[in-house]
């Protein structure tokens, strides 16, 4: 059976800039063919000719998919389901699907959506992202501009009543794999650091918080999760049970979002990446876990790379996620170099030199 395609549902409220983080994952998508989902609703479903517009070769019109029926997790039957079938029937499948939600719908439903038996062999839920407005977040407010979620509020004829920005927040957070705080630039860097942690207490354990400027995350930090979170339902449970009581809104990014219409190359220093190298090891499983220590004490978001086993002519493949590591034997070294090598990926002002020789311990 072929591999499941991953999928990458990205939540988050009005104006936090999922549109301008989903741009720039596609003009920079390093040859991933990247389809996309995306949840229109009337006339201020501005965001499908944004990305239309992105020209990437990565991500044709053909590969963006709108929902015109509506918040996603009210039409899983009539909207969702076709469409992903759709998708996933054609002759040049995507190596990604990357699904935007709209502004205040419950991540639960749909990420509940993918064990319909119609997907269920065909495609897994890589990670749930939830972005947040740093800035408004920090003040309390959830989103800069509540004047325009009560608009879109009152335009959605089936909201059976008000629920608070609150309950709403507490549901995308407990849903979520990785939260971005983002326009973490407006912030500054005590400010940030505290509502990094604030969410990372809310937050189940092993969810990761980064900040970000301008949705400007690498694609190998916001890809490639793998965590399968249509298997772990009963760890993301919504914290209110208000399946109707949500927002059809789809206009994302705010015409006042910061600069949202512009790509900005210098927000890429906040991640840095660099090659561990070292000699072989003797035990798989405690280099494993050696690894994951070494994650844990200096918030590495990824590492990857393979690894030279003595007395053993297969590299072993690594691959962490957070504190999550896997590894299996992939292939022979053949003609290349026995020898280990690992990347290491993380916010700026990783301790570079400590990595190392924890890693090469």
């Amino acid at each position: 059976m072929p591999a499941k395609i991953p999928a990458t549902v990205v939540t988050g409220f009005l104006g936090a800039g999922k549109t301008t983080l989903i741009r720039h994952m596609l003009a920079n998508a390093n040859g991933k063919r990247i389809a996309l989902i995306i949840n229109e609703f009337g006339d201020l479903g501005v965001d499908g000719d944004i990305l239309k517009g992105c020209g990437d070769e990565t991500c044709t019109e053909d590969d963006i998919m709108e929902l015109s029926n509506g918040c996603i997790c009210c039409t899983v039957a009539d909207d969702f389901i076709p469409t992903m079938q759709k998708l996933l029937d054609r002759e040049n499948v995507p190596d990604h699907i990357v699904i935007e939600t709209s502004g205040l719908a419950l991540p639960q439903p749909l990420v509940r959506a993918f064990n319909w038996p119609e997907i269920s062999t065909r495609v897994t839920v890589d990670g749930v992202v939830t972005v947040v407005d740093g800035k408004a977040v920090s003040e309390g407010l959830f989103a800069h501009n509540v004047a325009a979620v009560d608009a879109q509020r009152k335009l959605d004829e089936n909201l059976d009543h008000e629920t608070p920005l609150s309950e709403l927040f507490e549901d995308q957070i407990a849903c979520a794999d990785m939260i971005i705080v983002n326009k973490a630039d407006l912030l500054g860097d005590t400010a940030a650091d505290a509502l990094v942690a604030k969410l990372k207490g809310e937050a189940r354990d092993g969810v990761q918080v980064v900040r970000a400027s301008h949705g400007a995350l690498p694609i190998d930090v916001l890809l490639g999760q793998g965590i399968g979170a249509e298997d772990d339902l009963a760890n993301r449970h919504e914290v209110h049970h208000h399946h109707h009581d949500h927002d059809d809104d789809h206009h994302d990014d705010d015409p006042k979002d910061d600069d949202h219409h512009h790509h900005h190359d210098h927000d890429h220093d906040a991640f840095e990446s660099f090659i561990v190298s070292r000699d072989e090891v003797a035990d798989p499983k405690a280099y494993a876990a050696q690894i994951s220590d070494v994650i844990k004490a200096h918030g590495i978001l990824r590492l990857k790379g393979f690894v030279a086993v003595t007395g053993k002519p297969m590299r072993l493949t690594v691959q962490a996620v957070g504190p999550r590591v896997d590894h299996y034997f992939d292939q022979p070294f053949g003609a290349a170099p026995r020898e280990t090598r690992l990347v290491v990926i993380g916010q700026a002002g990783l301790d570079r030199a400590a990595i190392e020789a924890a890693l090469c311990a």
